[in-house]
């Protein structure tokens, strides 16, 4: 199962965040990096994240975040460090087509929003509790940059969540596949096995039924020697004088 502590998530997060702050653009090696860092196969399930756009980004805004991100990255701009550089294009390359997809990008969002909603309720919540404890209802989420972080922490364990749940409906519709596949072999064999019992059956059929006339001629020749042989023999009268 894919886990990463939520402290990791808000390190590397805020990490990448102050470097975006100092420096607008990062460098190639610095992207790189990001999208190469430990557990970036849990990060880079937010296709808004990979290219570091807003979710509420324009189409064309889209377009131009990918192009200036995949430049970055291209291995042709990377020549000394070419594989990784192959790999961090392919993220890229992939939550683009991703969010060009109507429909998967409706999905990412959805999970942003929810990763939001699901903290808003958190929040609201504590309130709650600490109201009736009579306590102050100020929380550590009224701090913008921490209840950014908390629903950058949710929102990532939501995609994971949705992305295990995927790995394990495909390896239940592989597994279904290849069930059905391999009744499907067995059936085709019984039934080949059948054809060829059917046809073998026919063709010996003519010699079966020589075979059995023949040991019905012989039973009935052997019948009639055993009675022959069981015959009485015939008394001779004897002749007076």
């Amino acid at each position: 199962m894919l886990k990463i502590s939520g402290e990791t998530a808000a390190s590397d997060h805020l990490i990448v965040k102050q470097i975006e702050k100092r420096d607008s653009v990062l460098t190639s090696k610095q992207q790189i990096e990001r999208l190469l860092r430990p557990g970036a196969s849990y990060f880079n399930l937010n296709p808004f994240e990979v290219l570091q756009i807003d979710p509420d980004a324009t189409d064309d805004e889209l377009k131009k975040r990918f192009r200036a991100l995949s430049i970055l990255v291209h291995p042709d701009k990377n020549q000394d460090d070419q594989d990784r550089a192959q790999k961090a294009f392919e993220a890229v390359d992939k939550a683009y087509k991703l969010l060009l997809d109507p429909e998967q990008k409706k999905r990412a969002l959805d999970v942003i929003h929810a990763g939001k909603e699901y903290i808003e309720h958190m929040v609201k919540e504590k309130r709650k509790q600490l109201k009736k404890e009579g306590k102050s209802l100020d929380v550590e989420e009224d701090d913008p940059e921490v209840f950014k972080q908390a629903v950058y922490k949710q929102t990532m364990k939501l995609f994971a969540e949705l992305e295990i749940k995927r790995k394990e409906r495909e390896a239940k519709e592989m597994h279904e596949r290849k069930r059905a596949r391999e009744e499907e072999i067995e059936a085709a064999e019984k039934a080949k096995r059948e054809r060829e019992w059917q046809k073998n059956f026919e063709e010996t059929r003519d010699g079966r039924v020589d075979s059995w006339r023949n040991f019905q001629a012989k039973g009935k020749s052997k019948e009639k020697k055993n009675r022959s042989f069981l015959k009485p023999p015939k008394v001779k009268m004897e002749q007076r004088e």
